[in-house]
């Protein structure tokens, strides 16, 4: 059993930057993948970032260039650092972490991008 917790969201304005933690406990989170997702308002849950027990990322084409996905193994932490904020980015941010079928999802941190 994995037990997640996000933190860092914030209001922000258009231009800024942000970075969101996911503190993992209950087993070492190095045997996972990890990945942030985010659902905006009234809209389904999508994928932003993803990073492999590897090291290997991927990144939705909308945060390419802009986001960054890292993960501290020995602190059992994941970060989402993002930069050049846009009003679109607005959502709440869940952090995740999966291996073969099993998944484990924490309760998310609300990001909000406006002027």
């Amino acid at each position: 059993q994995v037990q997640l917790v996000e933190s860092g969201g914030d209001l922000v304005q258009p231009g800024g930057s942000l970075r969101l933690s996911c503190a993992a406990s209950g087993r070492i989170l190095s045997i996972y993948h990890v990945a942030w997702y985010r659902q905006p308002p009234g809209k389904q849950r999508e994928s932003v970032a993803a990073m492999t027990t590897g090291g290997s990322t991927n990144y939705a084409n909308s945060v390419k260039g802009r986001f960054t996905i890292s993960r501290d193994n020995a602190k059992n932490l994941v970060y989402l650092q993002m930069n050049n904020l846009k009003p679109e980015d607005t959502a709440m941010y869940y952090c995740n972490a999966y291996v073969g079928t099993t998944e484990y999802w924490g309760q998310g941190t609300q990001v909000t991008v406006s002027s």
